[in-house]
């Protein structure tokens, strides 16, 4: 009886475990095909970004007041601004740059009363199409576009009533698009390693351009009409269209983002007149000496042949020849960059 009694149970212990192995099997076949059928969800990859903007602004301002002083001088008030944006673009062997740089100072002292009498103006605009010749060349095909201004007049002096003891501002030797320089280069980038470049455009056309009539002739602006004499020129065109080549040389080091160097070279001659050169030599020198205090010095070269110093008792001119400028500024600066 006991052993017909373990036979029926093994029998049907093993027909459970058969039965439950099936229903095992089958609901992970039902699983695997749930799984299978399941509609796949899509991770979609971010949004490639081309573009690299920043903006970088700075003020300054410098402030001297004398009461009783005994070795003398005169109270003083000075103020620097600085802006430098950048938006560049860049997609496999295509690139666009863009840079802006805008410079505006003033000084007020004591001895002019009510004169604020400009000591930096300064506008710049940049724009620079390259196309690499290949992957790991270092040669691009370039179209480059530049424009150079300032935002108000500057006077040649300032003169003071005997009378009211006011002053007045001297007639402006130049001025907001007097002149200004525009040019339009098609040429060939070397680009030997990320801190230096150097761009060869011999097919370079643009405008000088005077809007004030009264410097035109300072700026070698051709005659339009004679006076009756028919030699004494009466008025001048207001702009000068020039062609001809363009060495364009850029230099920066960055040193731990903190100092920065950097300089830039420009030589431009005439096709289409007697040996013409000119030539722009722009250098800047910033460092950071906190997350809001920067410390600048740059320094401006230009020789223009066209630029002419006259004498107003002969009427004689002569090629200015070098000018240079130089700016130092101790100033706040605060920069918005894209990451």
């Amino acid at each position: 009886m006991k052993k017909t009694f373990a036979v029926i149970s093994a029998l049907a212990l093993a027909i459970t475990c058969a039965f439950a192995q099936d229903a095992v099997q089958q609901a992970a076949e039902d699983a695997a095909a749930a799984i299978a059928g399941a509609p796949i969800e899509e991770v979609k990859a971010p949004k490639p970004n081309y573009w690299t903007n920043s903006v970088s602004v700075s003020v300054g301002v410098n402030n001297t007041m004398l009461n009783n002083w005994a070795a003398g001088g005169y109270n003083t008030l000075t103020l620097a601004s600085n802006l430098d944006a950048k938006a560049n673009y860049k997609k496999d062997l295509m690139s666009w740059n863009n840079r802006l740089q805008l410079d505006y100072g003033f000084l007020n002292s004591s001895d002019k009363e009510g004169v604020f009498q400009k000591n930096n103006d300064r506008i710049y605009l940049e724009s620079k199409w390259a196309y690499q010749t290949g992957a790991d060349s270092k040669l691009s095909y370039t179209a480059s576009y530049d424009f150079r201004s300032q935002f108000t007049d500057t006077p040649g002096g300032y003169t003071q009533d005997a009378t009211t003891l006011k002053w007045s501002a001297d007639p402006a030797v130049s001025g907001f698009i007097s002149p200004a320089y525009t040019n339009l280069a098609l040429g060939i980038q070397w680009v030997p390693n990320e801190w230096f470049n150097i761009n060869v455009a011999p097919l370079t056309g643009g405008f000088t351009i005077v809007t004030n009539p009264a410097l035109r002739p300072s700026y070698g602006m051709k005659v339009e009409t004679y006076a009756a004499d028919g030699v004494t020129p009466a008025t001048y065109k207001s702009a000068l269209f020039q062609f001809g080549a363009q060495v364009k040389a850029n230099l920066k080091f960055v040193i731990n983002d903190i100092f920065t160097f950097e300089s830039q070279a420009t030589v431009f001659t005439d096709y289409l007149s007697e040996p013409y050169v000119r030539i722009n030599w722009d250098n800047a020198i910033d460092w950071q000496l906190s997350k809001l205090i920067k410390l600048s010095a740059k320094t401006w070269m230009i020789n223009d042949p066209n630029v002419l110093i006259i004498d107003e008792t002969t009427g004689t001119t002569t090629p200015r020849g070098w000018q240079f400028k130089e700016f130092l500024s101790f100033a706040f600066t605060y920069t918005i960059a894209s990451k």
